[in-house]
């Protein structure tokens, strides 16, 4: 017994070392990598070392507040130990002042830094992330505060952690940030008309705007309004001198208001970038809103001279399309019909597409206002539900060319012509010129009739009421005299005459005979009226007294004698 209690007591030990060895070493860990995570250089080049700063420069939040203050109070020396200078300073000599002087202008006028996401902790450990992120409880030793463009290419704005040797961790802007400071400060400085302006207007007046920037802005839009109304009236004028049935009054029609939109926005974009250069918030919030007004009216411009140019083309030729035979040019501009619904889906999408690459969304406070616009689109998808169903209907009426541009149809009890297929309704012409607007849902969900399909011949028919002692094999002789000498009834052999209904008052006659398209068949429906009534009038006339037969209907009146 003694000896198996020696032997538990053994392997409990030899477990409680195997369990406790992984934890010891793991401890190890912990504590080696306790050490600060920096980049560690030789010598660090911010004009300061890490003795005597005159900035804090122990943790991000301290290293962007110091140096933004000695900015705004024009402590050049002093800003000037944020900076890393290494890379710069190999290609030759350097006004080290002048580079912080820069800086601190791209950082003040096109840059918004989130302030609140800058940790105030020398390891840059972010304390206010959810656990979910990736990146939480580590250390960090690089930060990006922003990003500028440059020559396409982003340029990041970043500080780093270094220490140089026998010195201490600080955080400075980083080597190639410094490096890039020049060439992002020719694009993004200001302009030579800036600096000309006396200094009191250079001075600060609210938030980060100086007073030359709240003057600036309705001078720049006043430059766009100018321009718009200006382009507005002179295509106005090219407009008057042009013939209203000409291609080019049509083209010049469609883009008259894009065209003004553009003049308006490229003018303020130009007078922006060519005179001022405003200062970030102002930045933040106008490049977005210039950049949706370029390209919206760049993108109504395109459409605007598709949808010219295409209703041009099918108006010009709209007997042409509703000719009996011409099926193939039905089906072409039915098949364009539905080219131009995708076309214009494919150039609205691609518009947005640039908005969101050209705007830098991610990066600006335009973000914000698209997101929530985003949301607000979210609610208006939804709502707008049926709408998005009709322009995916239209599609494919045109591809499935169940009703083509040209096609006669009977749609509600009415003839009529397709003449427009649009994202959610077609234009329909009625035989007396009045126009439908008929929802495409109608045309893919519920049946109708299409009389130029397949054939545009069409069966015309006719019925009367004949008095049943009528004799039908007169009328029958005088219909197939008419079938035979009307130019319109192309198969008199196919023509017929048949008694469908009776009741005590009348029979039903029907006189059937083809057409060879609705509109001829419409003409020669109301002859066929006119001709067969008329010859009923004449053997109804000859009948006399009864009880001879009779053709026309009457209405007989039974007398009583009241005294018998």
């Amino acid at each position: 017994m003694a000896k198996a209690q020696q032997f538990l007591s053994a392997l409990l030990l030899s477990l409680c070392f195997i369990i406790a060895a992984p934890l010891a070493a793991q401890e190890r860990d912990v504590a080696q990598g306790s050490d600060a995570y920096v980049y560690e250089v030789d010598r660090l080049q911010n004009g300061a070392g890490s003795q005597d700063l005159p900035l804090q420069l122990d943790t991000p939040l301290g290293l962007l507040e110091t140096f933004m203050e000695a900015g705004a109070e024009g402590r050049w020396a002093d800003a000037a130990a944020a900076l890393d200078y290494q890379t710069l300073e190999a290609g030759g000599d350097v006004d080290r002042e002048q580079v912080a002087a820069q800086l601190y202008d791209l950082l003040y006028r096109s840059l918004s830094i989130d302030w609140a996401g800058l940790p105030d902790r020398p390891d840059a450990v972010d304390t206010l992330t959810s656990s979910e992120d990736p990146m939480a409880g580590t250390p960090r030793r690089s930060l990006r505060v922003g990003v500028l463009m440059l020559e396409g290419r982003p340029k990041t704005i970043r500080i780093a952690r270094v220490q140089e040797a026998g010195g201490e961790p600080l955080w400075v802007f980083s080597r190639q940030t410094v490096a890039n400071v020049p060439a992002l400060y020719e694009v993004y400085g200001p302009t030579r008309f800036e600096e000309a302006l006396p200094a009191p207007l250079r001075k600060q007046a609210f938030f980060t705007l100086a007073w030359w920037e709240v003057l600036a802005l309705p001078l720049i839009l006043l430059a766009g309004a100018i321009a718009a109304a200006l382009t507005y009236r002179a295509i106005g004028s090219f407009r008057e001198r042009a013939d209203e049935d000409s291609r080019a009054y049509g083209v010049l029609q469609a883009i008259h208001m894009p065209v003004t939109l553009l003049a308006f926005a490229g003018t303020f974009a130009v007078v922006r970038e060519t005179f001022f250069r405003l200062s970030g918030p102002a930045r933040d919030v106008l490049d977005p809103i210039q950049i949706l007004l370029v390209v919206a009216a760049g993108v109504a411009i395109i459409l605007s001279v598709l949808e010219a140019l295409f209703n041009f083309a099918t108006s010009r030729r709209t007997d042409e399309l509703e000719a009996p035979d011409n099926h193939a040019d039905r089906n072409f501009y039915t098949r364009l019909s539905a080219l131009r619904r995708i076309v214009t889906a494919v150039v609205l999408l691609a518009g947005i597409g640039i908005i969101i690459i050209a705007s830098n969304l991610s990066n600006t406070l335009g973000f914000s206002i698209i997101a929530s616009a985003g949301a607000l689109g979210l609610v208006l998808v939804f709502a707008a539900r049926k709408a998005l169903g009709d322009i995916m209907a239209s599609v494919q009426i045109g591809f499935a060319k169940t009703a083509r541009i040209g096609d006669a149809v009977q749609f509600a009890g009415q003839w009529c012509y397709v003449e427009k297929i649009g994202f959610t309704h077609l234009q329909l012409r009625t035989w007396d010129e009045r126009r439908i607007i008929a929802p495409v849902s109608s045309f893919t969900s519920e049946s109708f009739e299409n009389w130029t399909k397949q054939d545009a011949s069409l069966m015309v028919h006719i019925e009367l009421e004949l008095d049943n002692r009528a004799d039908v094999d007169q009328l029958r002789s005088a219909f197939r005299d008419f079938v035979r000498e009307d130019d319109d009834v192309i198969d008199p052999d196919d023509a017929k005459c048949e008694v469908i209904d009776q009741n005590a008052k009348a029979m039903i006659v029907r006189f059937m005979a083809r057409s060879p398209d609705p509109k001829t068949g419409w003409a020669m429906h109301c002859r066929m009226r006119e001709n067969l009534l008329a010859a009923a009038s004449r053997f109804d006339a000859g009948a006399g007294n009864e009880p001879v037969p009779a053709f026309i209907a009457r209405e007989r009146e039974v007398r009583m004698d009241a005294e018998g």
